[in-house]
């Protein structure tokens, strides 16, 4: 049974990273240099060392047994990309929402875009070197972010927080799909 999840969040927030870092496959990546076009339009902030960037998607594979296997797709984060998180989204399970406190406000678009959806989601703190590190609860606080979604603390570069930010995804989906369709 093919699980479609997608890996979201604003720019530069680590989305290409954890899907590489989790993926069994190299993954399937679209990225593409940064050019002078993007100056005044892309937020460097943070990330100024930043050369390429998402254009379409990330793509890697998770085989969890002979009958599950994990399909991860990172969106881009650029808000001029945005249309293809429609098609990204559309059959998936449920959705990682990578958050870099540094640039906590890029968060809330990721988080309605999910929620307005109904696909079950989860927020997932990636942690950056340079980064004030929040307890879960303030960064709920912060995203107004309801009791029932889960709130993970990862390492977009750690493989195993990145599966944990995943079963937590899963076991979350798990647990939003009524009774009857389980």
């Amino acid at each position: 049974m093919p699980v479609k999840l997608v890996v979201a969040g604003g720019f530069g927030v680590g989305k290409t990273t954890m899907v590489g870092a989790v993926s069994e496959i190299p993954p399937l990546t679209t990225e593409e240099e940064m050019t002078v076009a993007s100056e005044g339009i892309d937020d460097l902030s943070g990330v100024e060392r930043k050369e390429t960037t998402t254009v379409a998607l990330d793509f890697g594979r998770i085989t969890i047994s002979d009958e599950v296997v994990l399909y991860l797709f990172g969106a881009p984060g650029q808000n001029r990309f945005w249309p293809l998180w429609n098609d990204l989204a559309l059959g998936a399970v449920g959705a990682v929402v990578l958050v870099d406190t540094r640039k906590l406000q890029e968060a809330f678009a990721s988080v309605d875009f999910f929620e307005r959806r109904g696909i079950p989601f989860v927020v997932a703190v990636n942690i950056f070197d340079d980064g004030y590190r929040y307890e879960p609860e303030e960064v709920r606080d912060a995203l107004v972010i309801p009791p029932e979604v889960p709130i993970v603390i990862c390492d977009a570069r750690d493989r195993a927080l990145c599966k944990n930010a995943l079963v937590t995804l899963v076991r979350h989906a798990i647990d939003r799909t009524p009774s009857e369709l389980a």
